[in-house]
């Protein structure tokens, strides 16, 4: 198994081979993504693998995102300090590490009780404390309702859910794969002061869809 300085030197490889070079530039998300100990959010039988220029499984049908797609969306969402973020998808909590870095509160949805679970015991040894963990379903909203400045998407949807647009406050950003499954589009949606909303496609990417509670 690497010692804690060979995940260090990983970690900082990753940022400028994978993130760095692939043109992400945000030197608040660089930072958060050198911060971050990925090797701590994955099962110990992949730690060897937190690193690579690739997604892994979590279990459940679920994965943690590529590094670089990580670092990509947190950049396309323009955090600033004093934003509070939705996070649909907590997975085993990696992306919420990383966006509780740079904002002030994540509030973060999960469909699937065991990997929230994994997610409070993962987060809690990262001493990540500016975080509300759910569970539920996407396309309802987060429970408690009200605006977010800024909403992350870490799973596929056939069409921007209308919940989550609800929840996008008045110059707010929201990020997320929209598509079929396989293939889908990045996409930035954004709502301006008067509340109107713009979407526009980035690239291509793939990710698992984003599944509704069953009843």
């Amino acid at each position: 198994m690497p010692t804690e300085q060979d995940f260090e030197q990983l970690r900082m490889r990753m940022v400028e081979t994978q993130i760095v070079a692939r043109g992400v530039a945000d030197p608040r998300v660089l930072e958060a993504m050198r911060q971050v100990r990925r090797h701590e959010f994955v099962d110990g039988s992949l730690a060897r693998n937190a690193y690579a220029d690739q997604p892994l499984s979590i279990g459940h049908g679920q994965t943690i995102s590529q590094p670089y797609i990580v670092a990509w969306m947190t950049e396309l969402l323009a955090l600033e300090p004093q934003h509070e973020v939705l996070e649909v998808g907590t997975g085993c909590g990696y992306q919420t590490a990383v966006l509780a870095k740079l904002c002030s509160h994540v509030c973060s949805l999960e469909l699937v009780p065991e990997l929230s679970r994994q997610a409070a015991i993962n987060l809690q040894r990262a001493g990540v404390d500016n975080v509300t963990l759910r569970i539920g379903d996407a396309h309802a909203g987060w429970p408690e309702g009200g605006e977010f400045a800024r909403i992350l998407v870490a799973a596929a949807a056939s069409a921007v859910p209308q919940a989550l647009t609800r929840q996008l406050s008045p110059g707010g950003r929201m990020v997320l794969p929209v598509g079929a499954r396989g293939v889908q589009q990045m996409t930035l949606v954004t709502r301006d002061q008067h509340g109107r909303l713009k979407s526009q496609e980035l690239g291509r990417v793939a990710f698992v869809p984003l599944l509704p509670s069953t009843p």
